[in-house]
């Protein structure tokens, strides 16, 4: 395991040929299929509002997006089969509760606003907390987040065009965009995880350079680029406490409300039941199509042994 540590130090990539650690490998796959969880799961709070989108051009676009993240889902699957497991047993865990998906898709989507909030906040928290990764340790996720980067980015400047357009629309719009802000700051300030201190897992995962900033660093750093934002809406940002440190040059904020994020991720979130209902619903009605593809891949490949 020299050559490994040697890579880690010299800030090198580790390929899926180079010798590593078990719990570098396991900690990888925990950590791949979750993101890779969070992006089918992320599909339903969107997708149920495909038909409602006031528009045939938002609908487009919103139809756009949720295959975007389903892509984002195929990537990650494929960078977890390189550490030598299978995407159908890593469907399987997720489906029996064994691994988790990002807590905040387990709250609903109640009007259109919440469809911009979810572009402007989700996407942009996932973009504050996946950028580093394109310089993950490990070469075939660093690899797929790169265009996953690329695709938030655009995810989120979509959430933030809904939320302007409804800013600068009637008041009940603008009312209802404060609304969803409301309801939505706080689960985007949790999707960075439970403080540093109480992080189960950070400080190993930076050692070995999968993660490169801390939960703390990160939310912060969402704070400062999303206050801003904000204020270009002119919206107001839930938090009596937000104040804006001319020494630091940061903002001070209210910490979310942690005993809130646990109960999600135990399963006791507004959602929970539902989402995994539902993606288990789907899984087990697409089964034909699974055996349909894998039928002609086997029919393609005697094909071309025959024609050798």
């Amino acid at each position: 395991m020299d050559s490994f540590q040697a890579t880690i130090d010299a800030d090198g990539r580790i390929e899926p040929r180079d010798a590593m650690p078990e719990g570098y490998r396991k900690t990888l796959i925990r950590q791949i299929a979750q993101h890779a969880h969070s992006e089918i799961i992320g599909m339903q709070p969107e997708g149920n509002w495909i038909s409602r989108a006031p528009s045939l051009r938002r609908k487009a676009i919103l139809m756009a997006k949720v295959q975007d993240e389903a892509g984002h889902g195929l990537y990650l699957y494929a960078a977890a089969e390189t550490l030598g497991v299978d995407r159908a047993e890593l469907l399987d865990l997720l489906h029996a509760g064994r691994q988790k998906y990002s807590s905040i898709f387990n709250y609903p989507t109640l009007t259109w606003a919440d469809i911009g909030a979810i572009g402007w906040l989700v996407d942009g928290a996932a973009i504050v907390n996946q950028v580093p990764l394109c310089r993950c340790s490990y070469g075939p996720y660093a690899r797929a987040m790169v265009r996953v980067c690329k695709e938030e980015s655009f995810h989120q400047r979509q959430g933030f065009e809904i939320l302007h357009t409804l800013c600068n629309g009637t008041p009940a719009q603008r009312e209802m965009a404060q609304d969803a802000l409301n309801r939505w700051w706080w689960p985007s300030l949790m999707m960075f995880g439970p403080p540093d201190a109480s992080s189960t897992h950070s400080e190993q995962s930076m050692a070995w350079g999968i993660k490169r900033h801390g939960n703390d660093e990160l939310r912060q750093r969402f704070v400062d680029m999303t206050v801003p934002q904000a204020d270009v809406l002119g919206l107001r940002v839930p938090d009596d406490g937000l104040r804006y440190d001319q020494e630091s040059g940061h903002y001070s904020f209210t910490e979310p409300d942690f005993a809130e994020l646990y109960e999600v991720v135990k399963g006791n979130g507004p959602c929970n039941q539902q989402r995994l209902a539902h993606r288990v619903k789907a899984h087990e009605d697409g089964a034909w199509v699974r055996e349909a593809a894998a039928a002609y891949a086997e029919k393609q490949a005697v094909k071309k042994a025959s024609a050798a």
